[in-house]
């Protein structure tokens, strides 16, 4: 059996954000938080809430707003290198969604939001630069389990 629209369209937002990341940057869906953050950086994509879907009739459709999260991490002393490493992070996954907005076809519409930035400093760690990129998915379905 094939994936769902919903499992498709992130697998596919998957694969254009690995593709996009900077080298040394590692990419992973779903995944528990490391121990130790890559030295190039982490991005973890979570499938997130695709919401309450907006059921149109004839022919029935549903019309989701899915709102999936990207987390990227980056670890360091604050200051330069640290901030121009997650400048790239932010560039890369820019690049990756607007480079094809439908995800081949798969969705409607795919828009990034802008991240609001936090220092973590991890006890016993490097400090970690850290943000949570809310990435929107425009998709219909013929059914909310398809």
């Amino acid at each position: 059996m094939s994936d769902s629209v919903s499992e498709a369209v992130l697998k596919a937002l998957f694969v254009a954000l690995e593709a996009g990341a900077p080298s040394g940057v590692r990419a992973l869906r779903n995944a528990t938080l490391p121990g130790r953050i890559p030295a190039g950086g982490l991005l973890i994509l979570r499938d997130g809430d695709p919401g309450e879907p907006e059921p149109t009739l004839s022919p029935l459709a549903y019309h989701y707003q899915h709102r999936a999260e990207l987390e990227f991490l980056v670890s360091g002393e604050e200051g330069g290198p640290r901030d121009d490493a997650f400048d790239a992070l932010k560039l890369a996954v820019a690049v990756a969604v607007s480079a094809d907005r439908t995800l081949g076809g798969l969705c409607d519409w795919i828009e990034a939001q802008a991240p609001a930035p936090q220092d973590v400093s991890p006890e016993g760690g490097q400090p970690i630069k850290a943000a949570i990129v809310p990435i929107i998915l425009h998709y219909s379905t013929p059914d909310p389990l398809l």
